[in-house]
Parts: structure tokens; C-alpha cells; sequence
């Protein structure tokens, strides 16, 4: 008998505002403060579920990629808030590139400034598979096989825009960052068969990509905890390196939870609140990859909440809209004390 194939979802380019969807709420913090206290700040707001070995998941970048997290903050946080117990974890490339092999990935990670903590590649020794539950595409997914040594997860996040996924959150940082660089991101990417490497788009890809995504955090949950940070809100990926195109974003804040839906469309909320066109062109190129899928996917396999409390740390935890969070903001780009590598950005 053949087997049926799933059919994606729809309507990946349309945003459903706040106050249109229904079911339970979840809190997200939010601070403006974008700096190494800053981030320790919003941490230490969701942290209480790490325990025993903390896997931290975040995207090292290509080589001098100019937008990736500041590294001064990550070590800060390790010197600070993690023990030795704690690593970076990545994976290789799917396509070739300096991060393709484990040697090469190496020589990045130095080139970018890896260097105060251990960084654990996990599919250096091959890989595991950890099971999809109630997903339509997947059983299981392909992992880094060095993921399982760990008891708790860290997603830290830097949000931005994607060429293919639209928008880089907490989802696509493990969804895609956890898949090994062979099988699983292949799982994701390419039609069995298929000649062409990014064979999969729109909302299948979403699709794809949330059930990775969950196939990860049942494996740890309840010991994971998500910190979105809105710096350097590129249109592109930091898998674009220096080419990434140049960031028009504003700067907005750092986001945090223990929902990792909530804390995306928290994000995606943020940015469409961005006064006077401030979030034009991530909107733009999230509504185009039909992006929005990743939220509304997340929902259906019963991965998070799409309504949540905004809480203000800045203010005495009050309650705030994303609205609110950002009408001070002005449109365009301001770069930071810690822009290392400019790449194509202004400066």
C-alpha cells in the first residue's frame, strides 16, 4: 500500500493579532536592557529549571559573521550563572561551508571568539534520534549524538530574520542548530530523492522544522528554558556570515521563557508593533517564507501557548502589551559598543 503523503498547512504569511487567538496564556519576561546585565537579568527569570549538565544551544556563527550574540555577554553569563557543567553545543553544516566539518568548525569557532568555555559539537561522533511525537512528517530526528549527554537546555537565542524559514527564533535555533549535519538537517531540507539540497519550503518546511524542534525539548522538558535576544535584526541568518544583508532593524530587547511558543510570537508581536514602519522589512521577508507557520504549527502539536503575559523586568514586573514595550523606539538602526565584525552593516 502507498503510503499517503502529509499535506503542509496554510496561511504561513498571515499574522493573527493578539487579541484573535484563544486558548491558555503563558508568561514571557521582557527587558530593554541589552547588555551582559541585561541578560543575566532576564536569566535568572527562568533558569530554576536548569539542572545537572546545561546544554546551551546558540548559533556560533560563520566566520566574523557580524551579528551574532556579543560574546562578552555569553561569557559573562557562563562566568556568572553556569558552572563547569555547562557547554555550547552546535552541529555541523548541512551545506559546505567553514562549520561543514568538525575541523573547520573548529578553526570558526576560534575565528569568532568561542573561546572562554567548551563548545561540544555534538555530531563530532555521529548521531541519535530522539522521537517526533504526533507529528506528521517525522517518527523521529536526527541529532547530534553528544545531545543526549546533557540533563537541561538553554536555548539562547539571537532572533532575526531567515532566507528560507523567514524568521530565526528559539524554533529554528534547535529545530534546525540540533539536527545533525547529514541525516537530520537533510530530513528537514531536501525531498527523498530530490537533486535540489532546499528542496523543501513554505510551510512544510515550518512544519518540518517544529517537529524537530519538539522531537529536542520533550527529550529534555521540564528542564529547558528559551531567551530570545532582539540585537542586530538582520533579514538574514547568521549562517550568511559577513554577507548577510545589512541591518535596518531596530533594536528592540531581550525575551524570555519557559514557553517556547509564546516567546517567538512574543518576538514576531514586537516586531509588528514597531512604531512607524520600524519592523517593515522582517515582516516583509517573514510573511514571503510564509514564516508565520511556525507559529501556528507549534500550536497544533500542543508545543505552547500563542497568548501570554508580557511582564516588564525594567518595571517592576508590570504587566505590558507589545505595543507598549516598544513605542519609545525609533526607526532605524543604531550599532552598539559590541559590533565586532561589521560585514555589510553601516557603520
Amino acid at each position: 500500500m502507498q503510503k499517503i503523503r502529509p499535506v503542509p498547512g496554510k496561511d504561513g504569511d498571515k499574522y493573527v493579532p493578539f487579541e484573535k487567538r484563544t486558548g491558555e496564556s503563558s508568561i514571557v519576561f521582557f527587558t530593554r536592557d541589552l547588555s551582559e546585565n541585561g541578560l543575566k537579568k532576564i536569566y535568572d527569570r527562568v533558569s530554576s529549571v536548569l539542572t545537572g549538565k546545561v546544554a546551551v544551544k546558540l548559533h556560533t556563527g560563520e566566520p566574523e559573521g557580524p551579528n551574532i550574540l556579543p560574546r562578552p555577554w555569553v561569557k559573562e553569563l557562563f562566568e556568572s550563572r553556569l558552572d563547569d557543567n555547562a557547554s555550547i553545543v552546535e552541529t555541523n553544516t548541512y551545506y559546505v561551508s567553514p562549520r561543514y566539518t568538525t575541523e573547520e568548525h573548529r578553526k570558526t569557532l576560534e575565528i569568532n571568539g568561542w573561546t572562554f568555555c567548551p563548545v561540544d559539537i555534538t555530531d563530532e561522533d555521529g548521531v541519535t534520534t530522539f522521537p517526533v511525537n504526533g507529528g506528521k512528517w517525522f517518527t523521529e530526528m536526527h541529532v547530534g549524538k553528544n545531545l543526549e549527554n546533557y540533563d537541561s537546555l538553554l536555548v539562547l537565542t539571537h532572533f532575526k530574520g531567515h532566507t528560507m524559514g523567514g524568521f530565526g527564533g528559539s524554533n529554528k535555533n534547535i529545530g534546525i542548530g540540533c539536527a545533525d549535519g547529514r541525516i537530520g538537517k537533510k530530513q528537514i531540507h531536501t525531498k527523498e530523492g530530490s537533486s535540489n539540497q532546499w528542496s523543501i519550503a513554505e510551510e512544510e518546511l515550518m512544519e518540518r522544522i517544529s517537529e524537530s524542534t519538539k522531537a529536542t525539548i520533550d527529550h529534555f522538558a521540564p528542564h529547558v528554558c528559551y531567551i530570545n535576544t532582539m540585537r542586530n535584526i538582520s533579514v538574514s541568518c547568521d549562517c550568511e556570515g559577513p554577507e548577510a544583508e545589512p541591518v535596518v532593524t531596530p533594536d528592540v530587547g531581550i525575551v524570555a521563557s519557559l514557553d517556547i511558543l509564546a516567546a517567538d510570537n512574543a518576538c514576531i508581536d514586537l516586531i509588528y508593533s514597531l512604531p512607524d514602519g520600524g519592523g517593515k522589512a522582517i515582516i516583509e521577508r517573514v510573511e514571503t517564507r510564509h514564516g508565520l507557520r511556525q507559529l501556528s504549527y507549534m500550536k497544533e502539536l500542543g508545543m505552547g501557548n500563542d497568548r501570554y503575559t508580557l511582564i516588564d523586568i525594567d518595571h517592576d514586573d508590570k504587566e505590558i502589551t507589545a505595543a507598549e514595550a516598544v513605542k519609545d523606539i525609533k526607526p532605524g538602526w543604531v550599532p552598539d559598543k559590541y559590533n565586532t565584525f561589521w560585514g555589510r552593516n553601516p557603520h
